[in-house]
């Protein structure tokens, strides 16, 4: 997308699954990209093959359930760019934090909305100041929400409500500051073939067998008939900070392939 050509834009669970796609398809636009994740070598992995392909774009090891991280994280970006146009914030972790509700710890509970929503809401307070202050002022923002989102899901209810939130919080911020020119969307993605869908598969049984049982009704549970790849879910986003989708703010995307349209 041409107004995207030498935009900066920030990915935070950027090294692997959609995060990547994204990252990847945001610097085949021409944009200059900051990409921030847990895992360095993962990271630097990412970083090297975006470069290998052409793109813009620097890796910052960063937990964004952590203040100081995310404002070191921003502040780079800033350095590095003299900028911040987008930001995508897609750093999410489920592990840890399944269970039925009354058998849940305070301390998963407490994982669970850091990780993936206090995360978020970190990561928009120093991006909106950082494109309140820019000259020229104004700016896009893609939060990944999630189908779970959508929704109860039995054994995941803490994942669900950590996204649901990110929904009502991308909402909210949505309506705060789009006369300031800041938009503000979220991506609410069902099933892709990323890690994270891998550990889930994986959990439903100890042998091969469960983990196809698992995949098939996930399948069969989507009209299109397939999971995602995950590029499918990373050109939302990246139409979603691009110009194209100028008059686009608090709107929850759905790209799930038809899983969730009976029930919303």
């Amino acid at each position: 997308m041409d107004s995207l050509k030498g935009k900066v834009v920030l990915v935070t669970g950027g090294s692997s699954g959609i995060g990547l796609a994204a990252a990847q398809g945001f610097a085949r636009a021409g944009a200059r990209v900051m990409i921030a994740a847990r895992g360095v070598e993962r990271g630097k992995a990412a970083e090297t093959a975006i470069r290998a392909d052409g793109g813009q774009v620097q890796f910052v090891p960063a937990d964004v359930s952590v203040p100081a991280d995310v404002m070191r994280l921003v502040n780079r970006t800033v350095a590095e760019f003299g900028r911040l146009d987008a930001a995508f914030n897609n750093a999410a972790d489920e592990s840890g934090t399944q269970g039925v509700t009354a058998e849940l710890s305070e301390e998963q509970f407490d994982r669970a909305l850091a990780l993936n929503l206090k995360s978020v809401w970190l990561c928009m307070k120093h991006e909106i100041r950082q494109m309140l202050t820019q000259a020229p002022p104004g700016g896009a923002i893609v939060n990944t929400s999630s189908v779970n989102g959508l929704g109860g899901v039995p054994g995941a209810g803490l994942y669900a409500a950590a996204k649901a939130g990110v929904l009502a919080l991308t909402k909210s911020a949505a309506r705060e500051y789009a006369a300031r020119g800041i938009r503000v969307n979220a991506l609410v993605p069902g099933a892709f073939r990323t890690a994270m869908l891998e550990r889930v598969l994986r959990d439903a049984g100890d042998d091969e067998a469960s983990r196809r049982a698992a995949e098939q009704r996930y399948t069969q549970a989507i009209p299109l008939g397939r999971i995602g790849g995950p590029e499918e879910a990373a050109a939302a986003a990246v139409w979603l900070c691009s110009d194209a989708a100028s008059f686009v703010t608090g709107l929850s995307m759905v790209v799930d392939g038809g899983m969730t349209s009976s029930v919303r």
